[in-house]
């Protein structure tokens, strides 16, 4: 399978996150994030797995390194553990957490790849947990004053900036339903927690300039939603859920707006959001990340019977993931395109920051792990990117999510995104098929 070719400059890499894979959560200084109390109380997370070794990339990272030099990718987007920097959230900064990520963002450029750190991918600092989290507006300030320590010590070398992952999945997950650390079913009681991460968001935007940033995004996972029918009920309620998974973290961003949520009776203008927030928020960024899996089919619902206003429905006669997620290709375009349609102009160039999939693959008999499922994922998937661009949309990179099979989360162990094999038992990593597909890809892309 040949890819299309791409525009010359265009960034291949891969994507992985702090928690997931860095293991040792009591070493130098680290203080405890919610993942570590999510992880060790009992029932939440599959298995009763925690991340206090993952990938033990904290210490293996120069075998990690080396695995991305081989594979042929120019960015390397990864997380930076807010605990590790200042481990109570605020306060002096950690100088052996800093000392790690200078160690790592100097073992990057040696190998040529662009490091792309992440300042926020869901471990928050417990101790800001305890005074409310992200439903506690400080929790905004502090996390600036976090970034300006990190920005400090890494910004003469590092260029380009993320500042939050998936605010939505963290404030539905984690706030809202409970599926995730810290573990609140708030509901949509929990907006005020996504109004002081975008808020975050944006008082960190300056600062990261202040200290030589040249590129800054934010990752969005973003979803093509559609209507389960053609019925007024169902076409309303595909509405307020694309207002609210989709348009809830990129109008207040790319608009300096919120979307219109009065639908299911809530203000548009809550008492959380104060004068002024929005147009910190709506600071110019460089770039938007979108992080794409699948389409959402939404239906009506009964608010009354459930909480909620929509319901979620499964997409049949598609191919699903280890994880039961559909495989929808033509999916990404028809989001690319739309986001290029709904914005316009104030779409600024896209990175798409995260796009993988789980399989159930094991080491067949010669020892090799043939995940043919994730050489197909990738294919469709990086095709469906081309043909957005061909229609106009201004696409900048791709980053498969992930380099290692890791922590998922709530699942545990369970499932398995990675290109390499992560042998959870001994550590050891073995490159799959699909990592030496994507190897033979990127030559491929980069031949003269």
């Amino acid at each position: 399978m040949v890819l299309p070719q791409f525009p010359a400059g265009f960034r291949w890499g891969v994507s992985t996150a702090a928690y997931q894979i860095e293991g040792a959560v009591h070493e130098d200084g680290r203080g405890p994030s919610i993942w570590d109390t999510f992880a060790h109380t009992e029932g939440r997370v599959k298995n009763g797995d925690t991340g206090d070794v993952a990938c033990d990339h904290y210490h293996r990272w120069p075998e990690d390194v080396a695995l991305m030099a081989e594979l042929g990718i120019d960015t390397y987007r990864f997380s930076i553990a807010w605990p590790r920097i200042r481990p109570t959230g605020s306060g002096p900064a950690n100088v052996a957490g800093l000392d790690f990520y200078d160690r790592l963002v100097d073992g990057l450029l040696e190998r040529g790849i662009r490091p792309l750190p992440t300042l926020f991918h869901w471990d928050l600092p417990q101790a800001l947990q305890d005074l409310g989290g992200w439903m506690n507006r400080e929790t905004a300030f502090r996390f600036a004053d976090y970034a300006a320590v990190t920005a400090a010590r890494l910004g003469d070398r590092v260029k380009s900036w993320i500042t939050l992952n998936e605010p939505i999945v963290h404030l539905s997950y984690g706030y809202a339903f409970g599926m995730h650390a810290p573990g609140e079913a708030l509901m949509f009681d929990a907006l005020p927690a996504a109004h002081h991460q975008l808020l975050a968001h944006g008082l960190t935007v300056p600062v990261l300039r202040a200290y030589g940033a040249e590129e800054i995004l934010i990752s969005n996972n973003c979803t093509p939603v559609r209507a389960a029918s053609e019925s007024a009920e169902d076409v309303a309620a595909a509405e307020i859920y694309d207002a609210f998974h989709n348009r809830l973290f990129n109008d207040p961003i790319l608009l300096g707006t919120y979307p219109d949520l009065s639908a299911v009776g809530l203000p548009n203008n809550p008492v959380h959001v104060k004068p002024g927030d929005l147009d910190i928020i709506s600071t110019r960024i460089d770039g938007l990340g979108v992080n794409y899996y699948n389409p959402t089919l939404i239906a009506a619902a009964d608010a009354a019977a459930t909480g909620l206003p929509f319901d979620f429905r499964e997409i049949e006669g598609v191919v699903t993931t280890a994880f039961g997620w559909p495989v929808v290709p033509e999916g990404l375009t028809e989001l690319l395109v739309g986001l290029k349609a709904r914005y316009g102009d104030a779409l600024p160039p896209i990175t798409i920051t995260e796009n993988g999939c789980s399989t159930a693959d094991e080491p067949g008999v010669d020892g090799a792990i043939h995940d043919v499922a994730r050489i197909d994922y990738l294919y469709a998937h990086i095709s469906a990117l081309h043909e957005a661009m061909a229609a106009g949309v201004d696409v900048r990179g791709y980053l498969t999510w992930s380099l290692l099979d890791n922590f998922e989360w709530a699942e545990g162990y369970d499932q398995r995104f990675g290109l390499v094999r992560t042998d959870f038992e001994t550590l050891k990593r073995t490159p799959k098929d699909s990592y030496h597909w994507f190897q033979s890809a990127l030559i491929a892309q980069n031949k003269d």
